[in-house]
């Protein structure tokens, strides 16, 4: 009878051999995925803020559902600031999560039109202390759209793919986001943040992933062949 093969053992790594590792990782992903960037679909700084804010606890694909309708009748901070609360809850409905998303978009876009004159701010002090914008997604907005590498990106994929590698023991984000800041240059965070989603619903897929096909298999401690 044929045995499931085993992940590999662990051992234990120095913090000079897990960079150069994660050089590894980088080059081969840099290879495969040269096309990486963000899923959700935008054409500014504010459509993407609103996405964003769409797309937790959500698929992107989803999201990218709703937003076409969405940016063509709201076209500014102040539309979503003045927006009717049951109609924008019905508009995003599909999204889940619809009323807290909509008090958060509402609240973002009239903090926008008071202490910004409407525009997506791009520090990351300011895009924090805006209704419903936490770290990630400010992290998303400043890297994706500002070209700015404030931070890393710790969604669902990055989490359980960094877990993988052996990159972090870490459960919490802000955590994960902290070690892998340590390990992945600054240049590539929001290209690495980028890749790992894109590896993780291609390759690496949460309960059937493709080891044989994943391009990271001889470098990542928990691969099946």
């Amino acid at each position: 009878m044929a045995t499931k093969t085993q992940p590999r053992r662990r051992t234990r790594e120095t913090p000079a051999a897990k960079k150069a590792r994660v050089r590894k990782i980088i080059a081969r992903l840099e290879q495969a995925y040269p096309e990486a960037t963000c899923a959700l679909q935008h054409a500014g700084a504010l459509e993407l803020l609103v996405a964003t804010i769409l797309s937790a606890q959500s698929t992107d694909a989803r999201v990218n559902m709703v937003t076409p309708a969405l940016f063509a009748k709201y076209r500014s901070a102040g539309d979503y600031a003045a927006a009717n609360p049951q109609v924008l809850e019905q508009e995003i409905h599909s999204t889940g999560f619809f009323r807290n998303k909509t008090k958060s978009i509402i609240g973002m876009a009239q903090a926008l039109v008071e202490r910004h004159d409407g525009k997506v701010p791009d520090t990351m002090e300011a895009l924090v202390q805006l209704p419903g914008v936490g770290r990630k997604t400010a992290n998303v907005v400043l890297g994706t759209w500002f070209g700015k590498n404030e931070g890393i990106v710790v969604d669902t994929h990055v989490h359980r793919l960094t877990t993988l590698l052996g990159l972090t023991r870490e459960t919490a984000p802000e955590k994960i986001e902290q070690d892998l800041m340590e390990l992945v240059p600054r240049d590539k965070w929001t290209w690495f943040s980028h890749t790992l989603i894109l590896h993780g619903r291609r390759v690496c897929i949460a309960r059937r992933p493709k080891c044989g096909e994943c391009v990271v298999n001889r470098w990542c401690p928990s691969s099946r062949v």
